[in-house]
């Protein structure tokens, strides 16, 4: 679970500062993976690396989505769904991080903050390089 705390200025002239949290589970990090050819990571850097943008930034709200949820009270469980990611896209919190993670002129935001919502790649490619000595792991992927 990652969480981001957002400052922004609700559409009443209300300055607010709430905790967002993100999350994908191995189920759905599994659900990107086959809905992306060649894999979610290899997909990723493929269009990063081809600069396009517009496939970039669609590509990423989809995973921004995909995770963004409202944790419950307990903890237990992270609420997502169409109507809460529509919510959430309406809202200038989203504005914001948007804004933070493609338009800041942080090259590295939103590539971090991708892993960190996404951090099972990564994990998962190092177990297996560990356990097989013949895999390398380069950016969350396997060779």
């Amino acid at each position: 679970m990652h969480k981001e705390t957002i400052t922004y200025v609700d559409f009443n002239g209300t300055e607010r500062t709430e905790d967002h949290y993100f999350n994908l589970s191995k189920t759905e990090i599994t659900e990107l993976e086959v809905s992306m050819p060649g894999g979610l990571a290899e997909y990723l850097m493929g269009i990063v690396n081809a600069k396009n943008v517009p496939e970039i930034m669609a590509s990423f709200k989809k995973i921004i989505l995909s995770a963004y949820g409202i944790k419950s009270a307990d903890g237990r469980r992270l609420e997502k769904g169409e109507e809460i990611s529509k919510a959430f896209t309406e809202s200038p919190a989203y504005d914001v991080l948007f804004q933070r993670l493609f338009l800041s002129g942080d090259v590295n935001a939103a590539s971090d903050f991708i892993n960190a919502i996404i951090p099972q790649i990564k994990d998962d490619a190092a177990q297996s390089a560990a356990e097989n000595k013949n895999l390398t792991v380069v950016s969350g992927t396997a060779q």
